[in-house]
Protein backbone atom coordinates (compact mmCIF):
# COMPACT_ATOMS: atom_id res chain seq x y z
CA UNK A 1 0.00 0.00 0.00
CA UNK A 2 2.96 2.35 0.33
CA UNK A 3 4.28 1.77 -3.18
CA UNK A 4 3.74 4.51 -5.74
CA UNK A 5 0.27 4.42 -7.23
CA UNK A 6 -1.28 1.86 -4.90
CA UNK A 7 -3.41 4.74 -3.63
CA UNK A 8 -5.17 6.53 -6.48
CA UNK A 9 -6.92 9.83 -5.78
CA UNK A 10 -9.41 10.95 -8.43
CA UNK A 11 -11.20 14.25 -8.98
CA UNK A 12 -13.67 14.70 -11.81
CA UNK A 13 -14.80 18.31 -11.51
CA UNK A 14 -14.19 21.15 -9.06
CA UNK A 15 -15.67 24.23 -10.75
CA UNK A 16 -12.78 24.52 -13.17
CA UNK A 17 -10.10 25.06 -10.55
CA UNK A 18 -7.12 22.90 -9.62
CA UNK A 19 -8.67 20.44 -7.15
CA UNK A 20 -8.01 21.29 -3.53
CA UNK A 21 -9.76 18.00 -2.74
CA UNK A 22 -6.76 16.27 -4.33
CA UNK A 23 -4.04 18.60 -3.07
CA UNK A 24 -5.03 18.37 0.59
CA UNK A 25 -5.19 14.55 0.99
CA UNK A 26 -2.07 14.21 -1.18
CA UNK A 27 -0.14 16.20 1.40
CA UNK A 28 -1.49 14.31 4.39
CA UNK A 29 -0.95 10.86 2.86
CA UNK A 30 2.59 11.68 1.72
CA UNK A 31 3.50 13.02 5.14
CA UNK A 32 2.46 9.61 6.54
CA UNK A 33 4.75 7.74 4.15
CA UNK A 34 2.32 6.82 1.38
CA UNK A 35 2.97 7.55 -2.30
CA UNK A 36 -0.45 8.36 -3.79
CA UNK A 37 -1.02 9.31 -7.40
CA UNK A 38 -3.67 11.91 -8.21
CA UNK A 39 -5.61 12.30 -11.45
CA UNK A 40 -8.06 15.04 -12.33
CA UNK A 41 -10.17 13.57 -15.11
CA UNK A 42 -11.46 17.01 -16.14
CA UNK A 43 -8.03 17.78 -17.65
CA UNK A 44 -6.09 14.47 -17.66
CA UNK A 45 -6.68 10.92 -18.82
CA UNK A 46 -7.16 8.21 -16.22
CA UNK A 47 -5.30 5.25 -17.66
CA UNK A 48 -6.19 1.60 -17.32
CA UNK A 49 -2.68 1.06 -15.94
CA UNK A 50 -3.26 3.52 -13.08
CA UNK A 51 -6.51 1.79 -12.20
CA UNK A 52 -4.98 -1.69 -12.34
CA UNK A 53 -2.11 -0.69 -10.01
CA UNK A 54 -4.37 0.81 -7.32
CA UNK A 55 -5.44 -0.95 -4.15
CA UNK A 56 -7.34 2.07 -2.83
CA UNK A 57 -9.21 4.38 -5.23
CA UNK A 58 -10.54 7.48 -3.46
CA UNK A 59 -12.89 9.62 -5.55
CA UNK A 60 -13.61 13.23 -4.61
CA UNK A 61 -17.30 14.21 -4.61
CA UNK A 62 -17.65 17.78 -3.36
CA UNK A 63 -20.64 18.57 -5.60
CA UNK A 64 -23.41 17.01 -7.68
CA UNK A 65 -21.64 17.10 -11.06
CA UNK A 66 -18.46 15.67 -9.56
CA UNK A 67 -20.32 12.72 -8.04
CA UNK A 68 -22.23 11.89 -11.22
CA UNK A 69 -18.93 11.78 -13.10
CA UNK A 70 -17.28 9.94 -10.21
CA UNK A 71 -19.78 7.08 -10.30
CA UNK A 72 -18.74 6.41 -13.90
CA UNK A 73 -15.11 6.26 -12.81
CA UNK A 74 -16.04 3.86 -10.01
CA UNK A 75 -17.88 1.56 -12.43
CA UNK A 76 -14.79 1.49 -14.64
CA UNK A 77 -12.56 0.73 -11.66
CA UNK A 78 -14.82 -2.11 -10.57
CA UNK A 79 -14.68 -3.63 -14.05
CA UNK A 80 -10.89 -3.31 -14.50
CA UNK A 81 -9.78 -3.91 -10.91
CA UNK A 82 -12.54 -5.63 -8.92
CA UNK A 83 -10.32 -6.10 -5.84
CA UNK A 84 -9.61 -2.38 -5.40
CA UNK A 85 -11.24 -0.66 -2.44
CA UNK A 86 -13.37 2.23 -3.74
CA UNK A 87 -13.97 5.16 -1.40
CA UNK A 88 -15.96 8.31 -2.14
CA UNK A 89 -15.22 11.38 -0.04
CA UNK A 90 -16.77 14.84 0.16
CA UNK A 91 -20.14 16.50 0.69
CA UNK A 92 -22.11 14.67 -1.96
CA UNK A 93 -20.57 11.34 -1.04
CA UNK A 94 -21.96 11.73 2.46
CA UNK A 95 -25.42 12.75 1.23
CA UNK A 96 -25.67 9.81 -1.18
CA UNK A 97 -23.96 7.18 0.97
CA UNK A 98 -26.79 4.64 0.90
CA UNK A 99 -26.93 4.52 -2.87
CA UNK A 100 -23.15 4.56 -3.35
CA UNK A 101 -22.52 1.71 -0.94
CA UNK A 102 -25.13 -0.42 -2.69
CA UNK A 103 -23.99 0.45 -6.20
CA UNK A 104 -20.27 1.17 -6.51
CA UNK A 105 -18.51 2.07 -3.25
CA UNK A 106 -16.86 0.16 -0.42
CA UNK A 107 -16.66 3.15 1.91
CA UNK A 108 -17.83 6.75 2.27
CA UNK A 109 -16.23 9.72 4.03
CA UNK A 110 -17.98 13.03 4.63
CA UNK A 111 -17.25 16.18 6.62
CA UNK A 112 -13.57 16.80 7.41
CA UNK A 113 -12.25 13.93 5.34
CA UNK A 114 -8.43 13.92 5.35
CA UNK A 115 -7.89 12.27 8.73
CA UNK A 116 -10.45 9.54 8.00
CA UNK A 117 -8.98 8.91 4.56
CA UNK A 118 -5.53 8.50 6.07
CA UNK A 119 -6.93 6.10 8.69
CA UNK A 120 -8.58 4.09 5.92
CA UNK A 121 -5.29 3.85 4.01
CA UNK A 122 -3.44 2.74 7.13
CA UNK A 123 -6.09 0.12 7.91
CA UNK A 124 -5.94 -1.31 4.39
CA UNK A 125 -2.15 -1.31 4.51
CA UNK A 126 -2.04 -3.19 7.80
CA UNK A 127 -4.56 -5.80 6.60
CA UNK A 128 -3.06 -6.31 3.14
CA UNK A 129 -6.05 -4.69 1.47
CA UNK A 130 -8.81 -6.64 3.21
CA UNK A 131 -11.99 -4.90 4.34
CA UNK A 132 -11.27 -2.37 7.11
CA UNK A 133 -12.59 -2.66 10.60
CA UNK A 134 -14.66 0.17 12.07
CA UNK A 135 -12.86 3.47 11.46
CA UNK A 136 -13.98 6.78 12.90
CA UNK A 137 -15.52 8.86 10.11
CA UNK A 138 -15.53 6.02 7.54
CA UNK A 139 -18.89 4.51 6.67
CA UNK A 140 -19.02 1.04 5.12
CA UNK A 141 -21.76 -1.49 4.43
CA UNK A 142 -21.05 -3.05 7.85
CA UNK A 143 -20.26 0.08 9.85
CA UNK A 144 -22.33 3.26 10.08
CA UNK A 145 -20.16 6.25 10.90
CA UNK A 146 -20.96 9.93 11.24
CA UNK A 147 -18.78 12.50 9.45
CA UNK A 148 -15.89 14.00 11.41
CA UNK A 149 -16.88 17.55 12.35
CA UNK A 150 -13.98 19.13 14.17
CA UNK A 151 -10.96 21.14 13.19
CA UNK A 152 -8.21 18.86 11.97
CA UNK A 153 -4.45 19.20 12.14
CA UNK A 154 -4.37 20.49 8.57
CA UNK A 155 -1.25 20.41 6.41
CA UNK A 156 -0.39 22.65 3.48
CA UNK A 157 -1.85 21.25 0.23
CA UNK A 158 0.52 19.45 -2.16
CA UNK A 159 0.01 20.81 -5.69
CA UNK A 160 3.34 20.17 -7.40
CA UNK A 161 2.26 16.93 -9.11
CA UNK A 162 -1.16 18.20 -10.18
CA UNK A 163 -1.78 19.71 -13.64
CA UNK A 164 -0.47 23.27 -13.85
CA UNK A 165 -2.82 26.15 -12.95
CA UNK A 166 -2.77 27.17 -16.62
CA UNK A 167 -4.87 24.03 -17.30
CA UNK A 168 -7.75 25.49 -15.31
CA UNK A 169 -9.95 28.58 -15.07
CA UNK A 170 -8.67 32.05 -15.86
CA UNK A 171 -9.74 35.46 -14.61
CA UNK A 172 -11.13 37.37 -17.57
CA UNK A 173 -11.04 41.14 -17.22
CA UNK A 174 -11.40 42.91 -20.54
CA UNK A 175 -8.41 41.88 -22.63
CA UNK A 176 -6.58 40.66 -19.52
CA UNK A 177 -6.44 36.89 -19.01
CA UNK A 178 -4.89 35.71 -15.74
CA UNK A 179 -4.44 32.12 -14.45
CA UNK A 180 -6.65 31.67 -11.39
CA UNK A 181 -5.87 29.69 -8.26
CA UNK A 182 -8.09 28.49 -5.45
CA UNK A 183 -7.91 28.31 -1.66
CA UNK A 184 -10.27 27.95 1.28
CA UNK A 185 -9.85 29.94 4.47
CA UNK A 186 -12.71 28.10 6.20
CA UNK A 187 -14.79 24.95 5.82
CA UNK A 188 -18.43 24.40 6.58
CA UNK A 189 -20.80 27.32 7.08
CA UNK A 190 -22.33 29.29 9.90
CA UNK A 191 -25.67 29.39 8.06
CA UNK A 192 -28.21 26.65 7.35
CA UNK A 193 -29.89 27.51 4.05
CA UNK A 194 -32.36 24.70 3.38
CA UNK A 195 -31.22 23.87 -0.16
CA UNK A 196 -27.48 23.93 0.56
CA UNK A 197 -25.69 20.55 0.67
CA UNK A 198 -23.43 21.84 3.45
CA UNK A 199 -26.35 22.19 5.88
CA UNK A 200 -27.17 18.49 6.48
CA UNK A 201 -23.48 17.62 6.89
CA UNK A 202 -22.10 20.55 8.91
CA UNK A 203 -25.31 21.75 10.58
CA UNK A 204 -24.18 25.37 10.98
CA UNK A 205 -20.59 24.63 12.01
CA UNK A 206 -17.48 25.92 10.32
CA UNK A 207 -13.74 25.58 10.88
CA UNK A 208 -10.94 28.02 10.14
CA UNK A 209 -7.90 26.80 8.22
CA UNK A 210 -4.72 28.17 9.87
CA UNK A 211 -3.68 31.44 8.25
CA UNK A 212 -0.09 30.28 7.77
CA UNK A 213 -1.24 27.25 5.74
CA UNK A 214 -3.59 29.30 3.55
CA UNK A 215 -0.82 31.79 2.81
CA UNK A 216 1.65 28.98 2.11
CA UNK A 217 -0.81 27.54 -0.39
CA UNK A 218 -1.24 30.95 -2.03
CA UNK A 219 2.53 31.36 -2.33
CA UNK A 220 2.88 27.99 -4.00
CA UNK A 221 0.21 28.85 -6.54
CA UNK A 222 1.64 32.30 -7.26
CA UNK A 223 5.05 30.71 -7.86
CA UNK A 224 3.32 28.41 -10.35
CA UNK A 225 2.00 31.38 -12.32
CA UNK A 226 -1.31 32.24 -10.66
CA UNK A 227 -2.26 35.92 -10.63
CA UNK A 228 -5.74 35.65 -9.13
CA UNK A 229 -7.12 33.68 -6.18
CA UNK A 230 -10.65 32.43 -5.67
CA UNK A 231 -11.56 32.05 -2.01
CA UNK A 232 -13.89 29.07 -2.24
CA UNK A 233 -15.27 29.28 1.31
CA UNK A 234 -19.05 28.81 1.37
CA UNK A 235 -19.03 32.29 2.92
CA UNK A 236 -15.88 34.40 3.10
CA UNK A 237 -17.22 36.44 6.03
CA UNK A 238 -18.22 33.55 8.29
CA UNK A 239 -14.99 34.36 10.11
CA UNK A 240 -14.43 37.99 9.06
CA UNK A 241 -11.32 38.75 11.11
CA UNK A 242 -9.62 35.53 9.98
CA UNK A 243 -10.41 36.14 6.30
CA UNK A 244 -9.42 39.81 6.40
CA UNK A 245 -6.08 38.96 7.99
CA UNK A 246 -5.36 36.53 5.16
CA UNK A 247 -6.16 38.93 2.31
CA UNK A 248 -4.24 41.74 4.03
CA UNK A 249 -1.19 39.50 4.29
CA UNK A 250 -1.64 38.28 0.71
CA UNK A 251 -1.84 41.82 -0.62
CA UNK A 252 1.21 42.90 1.37
CA UNK A 253 3.24 40.05 -0.13
CA UNK A 254 1.67 39.97 -3.61
CA UNK A 255 0.10 43.38 -4.32
CA UNK A 256 -0.47 42.43 -7.96
CA UNK A 257 -2.60 39.37 -7.12
CA UNK A 258 -6.36 39.89 -7.21
CA UNK A 259 -9.07 37.76 -5.63
CA UNK A 260 -12.78 36.98 -5.54
CA UNK A 261 -14.92 35.56 -2.76
CA UNK A 262 -18.42 34.27 -2.06
CA UNK A 263 -20.32 36.41 0.45
CA UNK A 264 -23.88 36.06 1.67
CA UNK A 265 -26.27 39.00 1.09
CA UNK A 266 -26.88 39.49 4.81
CA UNK A 267 -23.13 39.55 5.48
CA UNK A 268 -22.71 42.28 2.86
CA UNK A 269 -25.25 44.34 4.78
CA UNK A 270 -23.81 43.51 8.21
CA UNK A 271 -20.17 44.12 7.20
CA UNK A 272 -20.67 46.97 4.75
CA UNK A 273 -17.71 48.85 6.17
CA UNK A 274 -15.17 46.25 4.97
CA UNK A 275 -15.82 46.42 1.23
CA UNK A 276 -13.86 49.55 0.43
CA UNK A 277 -10.87 47.86 2.09
CA UNK A 278 -11.51 44.60 0.21
CA UNK A 279 -11.49 46.58 -3.04
CA UNK A 280 -8.16 48.18 -2.11
CA UNK A 281 -6.76 44.73 -1.33
CA UNK A 282 -7.59 43.44 -4.80
CA UNK A 283 -11.16 42.07 -4.66
CA UNK A 284 -12.43 42.23 -8.24
CA UNK A 285 -15.86 40.66 -7.75
CA UNK A 286 -18.08 39.01 -5.15
CA UNK A 287 -20.27 35.99 -5.80
CA UNK A 288 -23.48 36.08 -3.79
CA UNK A 289 -26.13 33.37 -3.68
CA UNK A 290 -29.19 35.55 -4.24
CA UNK A 291 -31.15 32.49 -5.45
CA UNK A 292 -34.49 34.29 -5.79
CA UNK A 293 -36.28 37.61 -5.25
CA UNK A 294 -39.57 35.99 -4.28
CA UNK A 295 -40.54 36.24 -0.63
CA UNK A 296 -42.12 32.79 -0.76
CA UNK A 297 -39.17 31.08 -2.40
CA UNK A 298 -36.67 32.76 -0.08
CA UNK A 299 -38.72 31.61 2.91
CA UNK A 300 -38.67 27.98 1.73
CA UNK A 301 -34.92 28.19 1.10
CA UNK A 302 -34.31 29.92 4.47
CA UNK A 303 -31.98 32.42 2.82
CA UNK A 304 -32.28 35.15 5.44
CA UNK A 305 -32.56 38.06 3.00
CA UNK A 306 -35.23 39.91 1.04
CA UNK A 307 -35.53 41.51 -2.37
CA UNK A 308 -34.83 44.91 -0.76
CA UNK A 309 -31.71 43.46 0.88
CA UNK A 310 -30.39 42.35 -2.52
CA UNK A 311 -30.81 45.87 -3.91
CA UNK A 312 -29.06 47.32 -0.87
CA UNK A 313 -26.19 44.82 -1.14
CA UNK A 314 -25.74 45.77 -4.78
CA UNK A 315 -25.52 49.43 -3.78
CA UNK A 316 -22.94 48.70 -1.06
CA UNK A 317 -20.72 46.78 -3.47
CA UNK A 318 -21.18 49.37 -6.20
CA UNK A 319 -20.08 52.13 -3.83
CA UNK A 320 -16.93 50.11 -3.13
CA UNK A 321 -16.33 49.49 -6.84
CA UNK A 322 -16.80 45.72 -6.54
CA UNK A 323 -19.20 44.04 -9.00
CA UNK A 324 -21.59 41.43 -7.67
CA UNK A 325 -21.94 38.20 -9.63
CA UNK A 326 -25.23 36.85 -8.27
CA UNK A 327 -26.25 33.20 -8.53
CA UNK A 328 -29.80 31.92 -8.71
CA UNK A 329 -31.88 28.81 -8.27
CA UNK A 330 -34.14 29.87 -11.11
CA UNK A 331 -36.63 26.99 -10.96
CA UNK A 332 -38.11 25.68 -7.71
CA UNK A 333 -41.50 24.14 -6.89
CA UNK A 334 -42.58 27.54 -5.56
CA UNK A 335 -41.25 29.83 -8.33
CA UNK A 336 -44.15 31.33 -10.26
CA UNK A 337 -44.03 32.63 -13.81
CA UNK A 338 -44.15 36.15 -12.41
CA UNK A 339 -41.24 35.36 -10.07
CA UNK A 340 -39.09 34.16 -12.98
CA UNK A 341 -39.89 37.18 -15.13
CA UNK A 342 -39.30 39.47 -12.15
CA UNK A 343 -35.73 38.18 -11.76
CA UNK A 344 -35.03 38.90 -15.42
CA UNK A 345 -36.52 42.40 -15.15
CA UNK A 346 -34.52 43.09 -11.96
CA UNK A 347 -31.30 42.06 -13.69
CA UNK A 348 -31.99 44.34 -16.64
CA UNK A 349 -33.10 47.28 -14.50
CA UNK A 350 -30.00 47.08 -12.30
CA UNK A 351 -27.56 46.75 -15.18
CA UNK A 352 -26.59 43.21 -14.21
CA UNK A 353 -26.94 41.47 -17.57
CA UNK A 354 -23.18 41.06 -17.98
CA UNK A 355 -22.80 40.03 -14.33
CA UNK A 356 -24.81 36.81 -14.59
CA UNK A 357 -23.71 33.68 -16.43
CA UNK A 358 -26.71 32.55 -18.51
CA UNK A 359 -26.65 29.06 -17.00
CA UNK A 360 -28.03 30.70 -13.85
CA UNK A 361 -31.36 31.21 -15.62
CA UNK A 362 -31.71 27.44 -16.11
CA UNK A 363 -30.70 26.08 -12.68
CA UNK A 364 -33.30 23.69 -11.29
CA UNK A 365 -33.50 22.98 -7.56
CA UNK A 366 -31.68 19.83 -6.47
CA UNK A 367 -32.99 17.96 -3.44
CA UNK A 368 -30.36 15.39 -2.48
CA UNK A 369 -30.90 12.73 0.17
CA UNK A 370 -30.73 14.21 3.70
CA UNK A 371 -31.43 17.71 2.34
CA UNK A 372 -32.92 20.10 4.88
CA UNK A 373 -35.66 20.70 2.31
CA UNK A 374 -37.06 17.31 3.29
CA UNK A 375 -38.21 19.01 6.51
CA UNK A 376 -40.27 21.55 4.53
CA UNK A 377 -43.80 21.46 6.02
CA UNK A 378 -45.33 21.55 2.52
CA UNK A 379 -43.12 18.83 1.07
CA UNK A 380 -46.04 16.47 0.37
CA UNK A 381 -47.36 19.05 -2.07
CA UNK A 382 -44.28 18.97 -4.29
CA UNK A 383 -41.83 16.21 -3.37
CA UNK A 384 -41.63 13.14 -5.59
CA UNK A 385 -39.67 9.88 -5.19
CA UNK A 386 -35.90 9.70 -4.87
CA UNK A 387 -34.06 9.09 -8.13
CA UNK A 388 -30.91 7.56 -6.67
CA UNK A 389 -28.94 7.51 -9.92
CA UNK A 390 -29.73 11.21 -10.47
CA UNK A 391 -28.69 11.85 -6.82
CA UNK A 392 -31.82 13.87 -6.13
CA UNK A 393 -35.48 13.63 -5.24
CA UNK A 394 -37.77 14.35 -8.15
CA UNK A 395 -40.33 17.14 -8.16
CA UNK A 396 -42.79 18.64 -10.60
CA UNK A 397 -43.94 22.21 -10.76
CA UNK A 398 -47.70 22.71 -10.30
CA UNK A 399 -47.58 24.85 -13.46
CA UNK A 400 -46.37 22.52 -16.26
CA UNK A 401 -45.25 25.55 -18.26
CA UNK A 402 -42.47 26.15 -15.75
CA UNK A 403 -40.95 22.68 -16.18
CA UNK A 404 -41.19 23.04 -19.97
CA UNK A 405 -39.57 26.48 -19.81
CA UNK A 406 -36.69 25.14 -17.73
CA UNK A 407 -35.93 22.51 -20.34
CA UNK A 408 -36.04 25.10 -23.13
CA UNK A 409 -33.83 27.57 -21.28
CA UNK A 410 -31.34 24.80 -20.45
CA UNK A 411 -31.04 23.85 -24.12
CA UNK A 412 -30.85 27.51 -25.14
CA UNK A 413 -27.98 28.42 -22.81
CA UNK A 414 -26.02 25.29 -23.69
CA UNK A 415 -26.34 26.09 -27.38
CA UNK A 416 -25.43 29.76 -26.79
CA UNK A 417 -22.34 28.76 -24.79
CA UNK A 418 -21.16 26.37 -27.51
CA UNK A 419 -21.52 29.17 -30.06
CA UNK A 420 -19.87 31.76 -27.78
CA UNK A 421 -22.89 33.99 -28.10
CA UNK A 422 -22.66 37.35 -26.26
CA UNK A 423 -24.27 37.19 -22.83
CA UNK A 424 -26.59 40.13 -23.52
CA UNK A 425 -27.94 38.45 -26.64
CA UNK A 426 -28.62 35.24 -24.73
CA UNK A 427 -30.31 37.20 -21.97
CA UNK A 428 -32.65 38.99 -24.37
CA UNK A 429 -33.54 35.68 -26.05
CA UNK A 430 -34.36 34.10 -22.68
CA UNK A 431 -36.50 37.07 -21.68
CA UNK A 432 -38.48 36.95 -24.92
CA UNK A 433 -38.88 33.17 -24.63
CA UNK A 434 -40.10 33.40 -21.03
CA UNK A 435 -42.60 36.14 -21.90
CA UNK A 436 -43.92 34.11 -24.82
CA UNK A 437 -44.28 30.88 -22.85
CA UNK A 438 -45.88 32.61 -19.89
CA UNK A 439 -48.24 34.76 -22.00
CA UNK A 440 -46.67 37.83 -20.45
CA UNK A 441 -45.88 41.27 -21.74
CA UNK A 442 -42.57 41.38 -23.55
CA UNK A 443 -40.45 43.97 -21.75
CA UNK A 444 -39.31 47.24 -23.20
CA UNK A 445 -35.61 46.47 -22.85
CA UNK A 446 -34.63 49.91 -24.15
CA UNK A 447 -33.66 51.96 -21.13
CA UNK A 448 -33.26 48.87 -18.95
CA UNK A 449 -29.58 48.22 -19.50
CA UNK A 450 -29.70 47.21 -23.18
CA UNK A 451 -30.29 49.29 -26.28
CA UNK A 452 -32.77 47.10 -28.11
CA UNK A 453 -34.35 43.66 -28.09
CA UNK A 454 -31.17 42.06 -29.43
CA UNK A 455 -29.62 42.64 -26.03
CA UNK A 456 -26.84 44.94 -27.24
CA UNK A 457 -25.31 46.77 -24.26
CA UNK A 458 -26.92 50.17 -23.79
CA UNK A 459 -23.68 51.99 -23.15
CA UNK A 460 -20.01 51.22 -22.90
CA UNK A 461 -19.19 49.99 -19.41
CA UNK A 462 -16.00 48.74 -17.87
CA UNK A 463 -15.61 44.99 -18.43
CA UNK A 464 -17.09 42.86 -15.66
CA UNK A 465 -14.40 40.53 -14.26
CA UNK A 466 -15.34 36.88 -14.29
CA UNK A 467 -13.82 33.43 -14.35
CA UNK A 468 -13.71 31.45 -17.58
CA UNK A 469 -15.59 28.59 -15.84
CA UNK A 470 -19.25 29.63 -15.47
CA UNK A 471 -20.81 26.59 -13.75
CA UNK A 472 -21.70 26.74 -10.08
CA UNK A 473 -23.14 23.33 -9.14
Amino acid sequence: MRASGTILLVACYELGHQPLNLASPLAMLRRAGFAPVAVDTSVSELSDEAIARAQLVAISAPMHTALRLGTRVAARVRMLNPDAHICFYGLYASLNADYLLRAVADSIIGGEYEEALLALAESLASSNGSAPEAIHGVRTRDHDASPILRRLEYVAPERATLPAPQSYAYLMRGDEVVPAGYVEATRGCLHTCAHCPITPVYGGRFFAIPRTLVLEDIRAQVRAGVGHITFGDPDFLNGPRHSLEIVRAMHAEFPQVTFDATIKVEHILERREVFSELASLGCVFVVSAVESLSEGVLRHLKKGHSRADVAEALAILDDAGIPMRPTFVAFTPWTTADDYLDVLDFIAEHGLVEHVDPIQYAIRLLVPPSSALLDDPDRRDWLGPLDEEALSYTWQHPDPRMDALQREVQALVERAASQREPIAVTFATIRRLAAERMDAREPALVGAGVSDTTGTPKRARRPIPHLSEPWFC
